[in-house]
């Protein structure tokens, strides 16, 4: 288990990481999630030590990492996937960590065939893609077998089979009983990969909660009907409460209620539907929802009309 409590940092009068309190259980996939610039990569560095809080503290299995013994046996984590000396091969990169905390030979191995860099194992780092080289960090945090494994997107340079390695393997650590806890951008993966979710915007916490509550509550209240007498309907559906918004063609965007409430009206009353679906938000938008006030860089999607020296050039 992780718990971080009021975990504060601030470089002069920024707040990069603001009072952020949340724990993370061991058997599920937490992923962590905010927009550029929101305090990721500053509360992971906290967490394992690297960077000293202004304020607060972080403990890994009640402890803080910096006091573990071998910490490699307890935490295993992924931040920079290229800070690995370029002349080195991968066996001896891992060769080399597991002297330092006592674990032996057959654990190199054991990870460097589990990534799948059996065969490149005596290949110098330096010629690596950048999908071989997240998959030597993978393979070093996971060397200690440790309880707890964190990741700072670790899908990144990976192929579409490696990004499956990747899903299937974080789901088996955790229902291996470990802590899971990984920031990504790709909200696609985090739908498909974590359960629990832990979302901040300018280092403030933003959100604490299950993939599937986030999601719902996102889009809850809104379902789509589809009806050839949609006035007549909306008509008696309008109440306290009640939002119809007509779409046209037959179609009323309601909130307010839910689908069996307005399937139950339509049957009493006679009304034939073509459609009624609930709306879910996709963990994407729900997201952008969330984060719209966080993000550090608002661009515009409106195309600029060119000038005329760029239209002659």
């Amino acid at each position: 288990m992780m718990k971080i409590s009021h975990l504060t940092k601030r470089y002069g009068d920024k707040a990069a990481v603001d009072d952020l309190t949340f724990t993370v259980r061991p058997g599920a996939v937490t992923g962590f999630l905010g927009p550029n610039g929101a305090g990721k990569s500053t509360t992971m560095r906290m967490i394992l030590g690297l960077d000293a809080p202004t304020r607060g503290h972080a403990t890994v299995g009640g402890r803080a990492y910096a006091g573990h013994p071998a910490p490699l046996t307890e935490v295993g984590a992924l931040l920079e996937a290229r800070s690995v000396h370029p002349g080195r091969t991968a066996y001896d990169h891992l060769r080399a960590l597991a002297l330092t905390h006592g674990i032996p030979r057959d654990r190199v191995t054991h990870v460097l065939e589990l990534t799948g860099l059996a065969e490149v194992a005596h290949r110098r780092v330096k010629g690596f893609s950048l999908g071989m080289g997240q998959r030597l960090g993978i393979a070093a945090a996971l060397l200690g077998d440790p309880a707890t494994v964190i990741l700072d997107e670790p899908v990144n340079g990976l192929d579409p089979e490696g990004v499956l390695w990747v899903r299937n393997l974080l789901k088996s650590l955790a229902a291996e009983g470990r802590t899971v806890f990984v920031s990504s951008h790709l909200m696609s993966e985090m739908a498909l990969t974590a359960e629990h979710l832990v979302i901040i915007g300018r280092g403030r916490l933003l959100a604490d909660t299950t993939v599937a509550a986030f999601v719902r509550d996102a889009g809850a209240g809104s379902v789509q009907v589809a009806t050839p007498e949609a006035a007549r309907l909306a008509s008696l559906l309008a109440g306290p409460g009640i939002e119809i918004s007509p779409d046209g063609d037959g179609r009323l965007d309601v909130r307010g209620t839910d689908a069996r409430h307005i399937g139950r009206t339509a049957a009493t009353h006679g009304i034939p539907l073509f459609e009624l679906t609930p709306q879910t938000a996709s963990l994407e938008q729900a997201f952008m929802d969330l984060t719209r006030d966080s993000v550090e860089y608002n661009a515009s999607l409106k195309p600029t009309a060119p000038t005329m020296e760029g239209a002659s050039a």
